[in-house]
């Protein structure tokens, strides 16, 4: 007897390996925050003050986002030619090489473990250790892109919307995992806080970086088991492994449809990343501009900075910060279960407008120097809740289902690239403009809500139950000038 309906079984766990990719980029981006204290007391010990100032630090602390740029880019290069399996399998050895790298950067440079030696090692090591992070930040780029693509191409078009969603539960599950990883590491180190500050800066940052080796093994030897993507197949001219796949997944009567409809988009394979208007790539880069620009990164990297500043003491603020954790997590799996049965379009406008609300008190809040705690974490919270069920999941599946098959590599990699960059930018750019203004920082925040909500009604087409091959339609349909969908 055939296979009439397909295994969901099977589907659900090959997208359970390919979100682990997920989880660690939300791992890799979050790990420095339980250490970086403690790397900073490391340096300065081997460096002088004078050296490793402030603005070094936050060289250090973010120099991963320069990976993150780096891997969006090449990561469209990457999915061509060795396919979005292989390129991910790449991604786990950058991340365990990163993990790795960064618990023992000294090892290419000294020639003895010792805490502290010349400032001229010391200098060597900071560097070893940036190059380790960026290392691990091209592989977060690699996963960002390519992690939610293999989703969207093994994936039925009837639950592809939520089988992505779980990429984005896994990144805010990652970033909840390395903070109790951290604490726990921390808790190990001694019996008073004398104690464990001084065992921090000898040897607890290290842990906390090394523990990620184990999720980015387990991601790498996983990736083995599962197959390549049928799209990926049919563009090699392996038809009978993406016709035995598509079965396995969809079942026979299905399967031919769909490997029918791929085949007909793939008929040319090198096709120019302009062939179906600009306006898809402008719509794709618009899409990660906006989800960066509205500031999530800013809450989420300084949510203790943004509560102590409205009131809250150093305990406060970190429950406050755990409340906010908790609630990210809920209000994404709002959008899992909701963005196959009303749309991406309406989640996202509706997210938009719960954004522009949060910020726009925040802003309030700044510019009357109301120092109120309660307040302050209501607001946030409805920002963040905002965001998590629509532009937090949302943005990555349009990223990975808009494109038309034939450039679908190269315009998922300028997406993702214009999003790490953003990604840099506003983050690095928040404690300066909060020390000039809070209430103007804030605000700048809420008018890119609101512009985003213009961008999604006016340009953003609904995909809700489209094939990929749709795309090809649909934005041909546009460049020729014909209506777009919505």
């Amino acid at each position: 007897m055939g296979n009439e309906n397909g295994s969901k079984g099977y589907l659900y766990c090959i997208c359970g390996v390919a979100v682990i990719g997920g989880l660690l980029f939300g791992y890799d981006t979050a790990v420095i925050s339980g250490g970086e204290q403690a790397l900073q007391k490391y340096f300065i010990a081997g460096l002088t003050e004078d050296f490793y100032s402030k603005l070094v630090h936050g060289w250090v602390t973010s120099s991963a986002l320069i990976g993150c740029i780096i891997g969006g880019i090449i990561s469209g290069f990457m999915a061509q030619n060795l396919g979005r399996r292989n390129t991910l399998i790449v991604a786990s050895i950058l991340f365990f090489l990163s993990a790795l790298g960064s618990y023992m950067p000294e090892f290419l440079f000294r020639s003895d473990f010792s805490f502290y030696k010349s400032t001229e090692s010391t200098k060597s090591v900071m560097w070893a250790f940036i190059l380790y992070r960026v290392l691990g930040g091209v592989g977060v780029g690699v996963a960002s892109a390519i992690c939610p693509m293999y989703i969207a191409e093994v994936s039925p078009a009837e639950i592809r919307g939520t089988l992505v969603s779980w990429n984005q539960f896994a990144i805010i599950f990652g970033q909840l995992v390395v903070y109790v990883v951290n604490a726990c590491i921390r808790s190990t180190l001694g019996k008073n806080e004398a104690e464990i500050t001084e065992r921090m800066v000898e040897v607890g940052w290290r842990r906390m970086f090394v523990s990620e080796c184990v999720p980015a093994a387990l991601f790498g030897i996983l990736l083995l088991l599962v197959p390549k993507t049928p799209r990926f197949l049919v563009m090699k001219g392996q038809d009978e492994k993406a016709e035995k796949l598509l079965v396995r997944i969809n079942g026979e009567k299905k399967a031919q449809v769909i490997l029918e409809e791929i085949k007909s988009t793939l008929e040319e394979k090198k096709e120019s990343l302009l062939t179906y208007g600009f306006i898809v790539i402008l719509v794709g880069a618009l899409l990660s501009f906006f989800q960066q620009t509205v500031g999530i990164n800013v809450v989420l990297y300084y949510a203790n900075r943004i509560f102590e500043g409205m009131g809250a003491t150093g305990n406060v603020a970190m429950i406050q910060t755990v409340v906010m954790g908790i609630v990210n997590v809920f209000f994404t799996f709002v959008a899992i279960f909701t963005v196959d049965k009303w749309g991406r379009r309406p989640l996202l406008m509706v997210g938009s407008i719960g954004m522009a609300i949060g910020m726009g008190a925040m802003s309030a809040l700044g510019f009357a120097d109301k120092i109120n705690g309660l307040l302050a974490l209501i607001f946030v919270i409805i920002y963040t809740a905002s965001f998590m069920m629509s532009w937090g999941p949302i943005c990555w599946v349009l990223i990975s289902e808009i494109f038309p098959n034939t450039i679908r590599s190269n315009a998922v990699a300028i997406s993702v690239a214009v999003q790490w960059t953003f990604n840099l930018i506003v983050s690095s750019t928040f404690p300066s403009l909060s020390e000039w203004s809070k209430g103007c920082a804030y605000l700048i925040y809420c008018v890119f809500s609101i512009l985003s909500a213009i961008f999604v009604y006016t340009l953003v087409p609904e995909t809700k139950g489209k094939t990929l091959e749709d795309m090809c339609e649909l934005w041909l349909s546009k460049k020729k000038g014909q209506e777009l969908p919505k």
